[in-house]
């Protein structure tokens, strides 16, 4: 059986903004800012549990989003993988410093380095060594860039990798690393990964419109994605790395599990929740953030912002609580937009954290395309991190590690910017014309990048 703590009680005064103001932001969000087509917010607070939805399942689609509206909610997927691995610790199926090739065919290689091996714990606080993707995903449609990778690339991506540095010495957010997690407690369970999330997850918490494979009744309920010029997109598909970002879900079934990780409700699942919150890695210094299994933990004042937040093709979402003031917000768009919903969560959980501004309308000017010669090049960001830049045609394309080619537009002769994501590129030549450096100025940062051989 599973209870709320939540009871007839007299109405408390909130931190967490009262609904018409929560309506305010996500009017301006959607109406003005033009940044989303729907966007639902739910919250929890010393009242209960309350929904604030706004918008529409697309531009000529009239349904209102609301409560039961589904969508992807992309990277939040690593906190039910983390959760299904702390229930198997919990009851002994596993050991979080188990080798994760304890759990792989004998035939596949994994990564090591100094005789020591990547375990389930480095892999659920992003220590594993392991990069953000694997090099050799290489999807026939950009638009769904995970639907045709298989097992036996990630397998031969495994077998053939050289780990760049010490396992569990540097934080490198992977969504390779997770996908694997939830690669290897599915094999350990006998089972697929949708189908480990349901048995340990979803069905204990009655999360009924939680899942990736959707019925009828669900799929109806399923709100099509969209990007940042606001047109529709397929949904994404993870055969493979499922544990990274498969999952959809509403927000009433997001707050039902934001109500167990908060201890709001009693569930079979209490002590796996605990000990995803208390296992923790630091990530820097006494203020820095730290890593939970699955989990992101940063201050807030003398409180603790628990939280994670997703993005897909067509989707953006974030679930937070605070730990002291014992409040939650999950916000769910669908748009992918880089000024989506984590700022409105985290806004409402702490209102000295601004909300974004939207980003400068920037205008394409005609240059002649024979100057994008100068600037073809490799431009090393960090040692694993190069942004290629290439001549197609008419059309200039900047292809970051790991990541699709993406065109970038000009503004001047030198200045250039994306239009799927708030950044731009400004190049500095030589006395040969040729470029020798670029800067990319993405989040208020100007990082400079070399041009290498």
């Amino acid at each position: 059986m599973i209870t709320t703590q939540f009871g007839a009680r007299a109405q408390e005064k909130s931190t967490i903004p009262p609904d018409p103001e929560i309506r305010r932001i996500l009017e301006q969000r959607v109406d003005v800012e033009k940044q989303s087509l729907g966007i639902v917010v739910g919250v929890i607070d010393t009242n209960g549990r309350r929904i604030v939805p706004y918008g529409h399942f697309g531009t000529n689609d009239a349904r209102k989003v609301d409560g039961d509206t589904i969508f992807e909610i992309g990277s939040i997927t690593k906190v039910f993988t983390a959760l299904a691995l702390a229930d198997m610790v919990e009851k002994g199926e596993v050991s979080l410093d188990d080798p994760v090739a304890k759990y792989l065919p004998t035939n596949v290689t994994m990564p090591q380095r100094d005789g020591k091996t990547i375990t389930l714990r480095e892999l659920a606080v992003h220590m594993s060594g392991l990069p953000r993707l694997p090099d050799n995903l290489a999807p026939k449609n950009q638009d769904d860039p995970y639907a045709d990778y298989t097992v036996e690339q990630l397998y031969s991506f495994l077998s053939g990798y050289k780990l760049p540095r010490d396992i569990g010495s540097v934080f490198e957010y992977s969504n390779l690393g997770f996908g694997l997690l939830g690669h290897a407690l599915a094999a350990r369970t006998g089972t697929d990964y949708e189908g480990l999330i349901a048995h340990r997850i979803t069905k204990p918490l009655r999360m009924d419109s939680t899942g990736i494979t959707l019925s009828p009744a669900l799929e109806a309920r399923f709100t099509p994605g969209h990007d940042q010029s606001l047109q529709s997109v397929p949904a994404w598909q993870l055969p493979t790395l499922g544990g990274a970002g498969a999952l959809r879900s509403s927000t009433n079934d997001m707050l039902i599990f934001l109500e167990a990780a908060m201890a709001k409700r009693e569930t079979p699942l209490k002590a796996a929740f605990a000990l995803s919150e208390a296992t923790r890695r630091d990530l820097g210094g006494d203020d820095a953030p730290q890593m939970g299994l699955g989990w992101m933990i940063t201050k807030v004042g003398d409180d603790e912002m628990i939280w994670h937040n997703g993005g897909t093709g067509g989707y953006r979402s974030f679930m937070g609580f605070l730990v002291k003031a014992k409040v939650g917000v999950v916000a769910l768009s669908n748009t992918s937009n880089e000024i989506g919903v984590d700022d409105i969560g985290r806004h409402l959980l702490d209102p000295t954290a601004k909300l974004v501004e939207a980003p400068k309308v920037r205008v394409a000017v005609t240059v002649d395309p024979a100057l994008y010669d100068l600037y073809v090049g490799r431009y090393q960001l960090a040692p694993n991190f190069i942004l290629a830049v290439t001549r197609e045609g008419d059309r200039l394309m900047v292809q970051a590690t790991g990541q699709p080619q993406i065109e970038v537009f000009p503004e001047s002769d030198r200045e250039f910017f994306y239009k799927v994501v708030d950044a731009q590129i400004s190049f500095e030549t030589g006395s040969d014309g040729k470029a020798k450096r670029l800067t990319l100025h993405q989040n208020g940062a100007d990082m400079p990048a070399e041009r290498i051989e």
